[in-house]
């Protein structure tokens, strides 16, 4: 299996500017399908959408997509159709994310539901929730129809399921991987999958890259989850310690709470349970996550998530596409130190 090399291995930190460049071309015919498909006669939909459309994410899904397309053969026009519909069912999930959790920044800006309200966030969620599908099905393939509309539905369970967990501080890691695998890792094997698909290759094929997908999104979540704990918000683009106040149950919260001493336990749970909140509570919180290693068992986890990532594309030929979609994984864990 190939290991994940951490940055200092590297002569240069692990970036996403190989991947970036390998589809810059394709990515800038996504970004014109994408302005396009937002407009709307109700001028909020377009200035809502854009809000978030144009603040400054990497757009990793679409990237992903067209890279493992490039792995296999050449994008094609419908595949820039296809890359929008991802990103369009991504952003809708974020607008109603940041509704449930009444969040107030996202990548650094004020959420669109912070500006418009928890209403037309919704419905402008909904509307580019409609226009990916109908590009799914101007794709004319019905299997990627299948593929996408089943991550959707998918991404949707992931998420009730989170909410449900919600300030259920016994949740436990089983259960976790597996909102986490829905709610986050879904988009990116359906978005790795349909390249396979398009191309027509074999079903082996096929799940090879959505195995990477799989595991790069698991992975990509749990360092998410030690960095709201690690990080600060400039570096995040939204709040330090959201995830503690809003009574998220998050990996390293699991490990530290079965780790804990009974006294330890029970801040965890008046924590969770929205009790323990303060700033000088989250101080307490990450001193609890360093004392247990849950910071560092979490990205241990995401370490061994990104090299059964890795480990998927040993199918595939060398060459500056499998490397790049390595580099993609290695960053992905990177991004924590």
């Amino acid at each position: 299996m190939t290991a994940i090399n951490s940055a200092t291995d590297r002569s240069q930190p692990a970036s996403l500017k190989p991947l970036m460049h390998l589809v810059a071309s394709d990515m800038q015919a996504v970004n014109a399908v994408i302005l396009d498909r937002m407009q709307s006669e109700v001028p909020l939909i377009p200035e809502l959408a854009g809000h978030l459309i144009s603040s400054g994410g990497k757009r990793m899904r679409p990237m992903l997509m067209l890279a493992c397309s490039r792995l296999i053969g050449e994008p094609r026009d419908i595949h820039y159709k296809l890359a929008a519909a991802i990103e369009f069912i991504h952003t809708a999930t974020l607008l109603h994310d940041d509704v449930v959790d009444h969040s107030d920044l996202r990548r650094g800006k004020r959420t669109a539901n912070n500006i418009w309200g928890n209403g037309p966030t919704v419905l402008v969620g909904d509307f580019l929730l409609s226009r990916a599908f109908e590009m799914m099905v101007e794709s004319g393939s019905l299997r990627a129809l299948e593929i996408l509309s089943n991550a959707a539905a998918i991404i949707t369970q992931g998420e009730v399921d989170q909410l449900v967990s919600q300030y259920q501080v016994e949740t436990d890691e089983a259960r976790y991987l597996s909102i986490i695998g829905a709610k986050t890792a879904v988009l990116f094997a359906a978005s790795c999958r349909i390249a396979a698909v398009m191309a027509g290759c074999s079903k082996d094929k096929e799940q090879s890259l959505a195995d990477y997908g799989q595991y790069l999104g698991i992975a990509f979540q749990l360092t998410d989850d030690a960095i709201d704990y690690m990080s600060d918000s400039q570096t995040m683009g939204k709040g330090v310690g959201d995830d503690f106040r809003d009574g998220k149950v998050t990996l390293p919260v699991i490990l530290a709470y079965q780790r804990g001493e009974k006294a330890d336990r029970d801040f965890w749970r008046e924590a969770i349970e929205g009790r323990r909140v303060a700033d000088s509570d989250l101080d307490i919180a990450k001193i609890l996550l360093v004392n247990t290693d849950a910071l560092s068992d979490t990205l241990e986890r995401a370490r061994l998530y990104g090299e059964k990532a890795i480990q998927s594309l040993e199918a595939f030929p060398d060459g500056a596409v499998k490397e790049a979609l390595i580099e993609a994984v290695e960053f992905t864990i990177a991004r924590a130190y």
